[in-house]
């Protein structure tokens, strides 16, 4: 399987790094073939630009947004790794997500109908966040978080979600959390 790791965080030492590390190296184990795209170390520009929005609607894109969906082209499977930064994505992959998921290349229009076209590829959302599964669960976070995530990005645009995974009480995460989630890692990417 093609397998293309999304990681955006800018300390490599974080806990999100920690977990980048890990499906690398479970993914590797494997039989995939894997490919890292860390946006930070690529410095990849997030913003949005007038010009990317009027080349978007010619269907034509700039050169590192072409880079970056010829890597998503190429995957059976996207794992995207990223922290929950007030209560969303933080601004690096959410402009990732502006500039390479253009109108075109990760959906379209037919007759006013939208269209995923990313369809027949999976992904694994990865993300932590400080605040306990409880606290979200009591304020409805959860429910929006894969609401606007899932539904408002990914299934937009054709992905079959195989997992999310949401670590919780990161802040304060222990070698032993780490090693539980590291294991449910293991399993869901062996299914």
């Amino acid at each position: 399987m093609k397998h293309l790791i999304i990681y955006a965080h800018p300390n490599p030492k974080s806990l999100n790094g920690q977990l980048k590390q890990a499906v690398t190296a479970l993914l590797r184990q494997g039989e995939s073939e894997v490919i890292v795209r860390d946006l930070y170390e690529l410095r990849f520009n997030p913003v949005l630009s007038s010009a990317d929005m009027a080349g978007q609607r010619n269907g034509q894109v700039s050169e590192d947004v072409r880079t970056e969906q010829g890597y998503i082209s190429w995957a059976d499977c996207i794992t995207f790794i990223y922290p929950i930064w007030w209560t969303g994505l933080p601004a690096m992959m959410k402009g990732y997500i502006d500039r390479v998921f253009s109108y075109g290349f990760a959906y379209r229009y037919e007759h006013g109908i939208q269209k995923g076209m990313l369809s027949g590829k999976q992904a694994i959302i990865i993300n932590t966040h400080g605040k306990s599964h409880e606290e979200y669960r009591a304020i409805g976070m959860d429910r929006a978080l894969s609401l606007t995530s899932d539904g408002g990005i990914f299934t937009y645009c054709g992905f079959d979600i195989k997992h999310h995974f949401f670590f919780d009480k990161a802040d304060w995460a222990t070698t032993a959390t780490i090693a539980q989630w590291t294991d449910q890692l293991r399993v869901a990417l062996n299914r």
